[in-house]
């Protein structure tokens, strides 16, 4: 009772984890494009801070410093632009803040330093500020450092050539400021880097969870086709191989069709066991038997012959020995479901087989007469109804061959095929 209850209590919590994961999926949905994509998000942002910032840098230092105006006009545009630059040219983004850096403050009058912050004014310490968390961002700690060394230096630079104009106060406020920033902008970076890589593990465990759902639904496929059908053949094979002991007056005949039908399902049963080693993922290993060939279609049509199936074989087969062993499963199983669609779909009809090889293909050709016969209800409309030409135009894709298959004027039904010995795949 306990652990029942456990369980249940277990299995509350994984919906309530499941209505939770799929109420943040959908919450992402939801979210506009422009958001989802980051780098689009920071081209809006930037470009918006760029023009704010470059319709204040011009009118206050021509009024407040006594800039040129064109010349501030050139160089504000510079500073401010360097950090839309940095999201893919980080170099470049460095010189242009730099050089503006080193030039602006001299630009400014020196009457005018001397009552206002310089050698960096609000404006431009604000675009020194977002340049370097832009970079820092974008493309890690170093490109940002970089920016906030040539910046602090190029302060420097512009004090040494204009010593006269007091400027101590504002390097320590700006460097403080800026190194702050970038600081913060590091420590930010990296949670960002740190979620992305949370993001990509969260997917690649969706994968793997994905993937392992497969492996136990073809488990379960394999169990449930163990416990129906090898079953069911099972019991035919056990009852073909017992009859001529159960019945003592069975004719001869009648027993050498039993014997045929034990062995057929035999075979089946051999094929559905291989089916199951691929399908299972247990410890049980698949047979080693090795799958049939173009060699083997001679007694595949034999097998269709015993049935009282008028079946004719035309086999011209050159050497095998370098036959690629995709190829000949490929023409084995083509010629099976061809054999098999016609003893179903047309019963009583006349089949001939062609399987012709060449130094550079193996060409069948499997064509059947009009039925003769009452179709029975469960065979389909035609011969394309279930997934048996599907099965063979697959088989045929993979080794680059090529497929035909439809009916004739006089209403029988063709297939014919051509795999080539080496692939384009294999060629390439």
């Amino acid at each position: 009772m306990k652990a029942a209850r456990l369980d249940k209590r277990e299995q509350k919590r994984e919906q309530k984890r499941a209505k939770s994961e799929q109420k943040k999926n959908a919450k992402a949905a939801r979210r506009p494009a422009l958001l989802r994509d980051r780098r689009t998000t920071m081209i809006v942002v930037l470009s918006a801070i760029a023009l704010v910032l470059y319709s204040v840098m011009v009118p206050v230092h021509a009024s407040v410093y006594a800039s040129s105006v064109p010349i501030m006009m050139l160089l504000a545009a510079v500073a401010v632009t360097a950090a839309l630059v940095g999201i893919r040219y980080p170099n470049v983004a460095i010189i242009m803040f730099t050089l503006a850096a080193v030039l602006i403050p001299l630009t400014i009058s020196r009457d005018a330093a001397l009552h206002a912050p310089w050698p960096w004014s609000v404006p431009m310490l604000i675009a020194f500020a977002i340049t370097v968390a832009a970079l820092t961002f974008q493309h890690g700690w170093r490109p940002g450092l970089i920016l906030f060394a040539s910046g602090t230096v190029s302060g420097l630079v512009a004090s040494i050539m204009l010593p006269t104009v007091p400027s101590a106060n504002t390097l320590i406020v700006t460097t403080s400021v800026v190194g702050g920033i970038y600081l913060i902008s590091v420590l930010l970076a990296g949670r960002l880097r740190l979620g992305d890589e949370l993001t990509r593990q969260r997917e690649h465990t969706a994968e793997e969870q994905a993937r392992r759902e497969l492996v136990e639904e073809r488990t379960r496929i394999a169990r449930e086709l163990h416990d129906v059908v090898a079953h069911s053949m099972s019991v035919i094979q056990v009852q073909a191989s017992t009859a001529r002991y159960r019945l003592p007056d069975l004719p001869a005949d009648a027993a050498s069709e039993f014997d045929d039908l034990a062995a057929t399902a035999r075979s089946s049963l051999t094929e559905m066991r291989r089916l199951l080693g691929v399908l299972r993922t247990e410890d049980q290993s698949a047979e080693l038997v090795p799958q049939q060939g173009i060699e083997d279609i001679p007694a595949l049509v034999d097998s269709i012959r015993r049935a009282g199936v008028d079946v004719g074989l035309e086999l011209v087969i050159a050497d095998l020995s370098a036959a690629p062993a995709g190829v000949q499963i490929a023409a084995f199983r083509i010629v099976q479901e061809a054999l098999s669609n016609a003893v179903r779909h047309a019963p009583g009809s006349r089949i001939s087989v062609s399987v012709r090889t060449d130094d550079t293909a193996v060409r069948l050709r499997v064509h059947n007469t009009a039925a003769t016969g009452e179709v029975a209800a469960s065979s389909g409309a035609g011969q394309s109804s279930g997934h048996g030409l599907r099965g063979m135009r697959e088989r045929v894709a993979l080794v680059d061959g090529t497929l035909e298959a439809g009916p004739d004027a006089d209403g029988g039904w063709t297939v014919a095929a051509a795999l080539p010995w080496i692939s384009k795949r294999e060629s390439v």
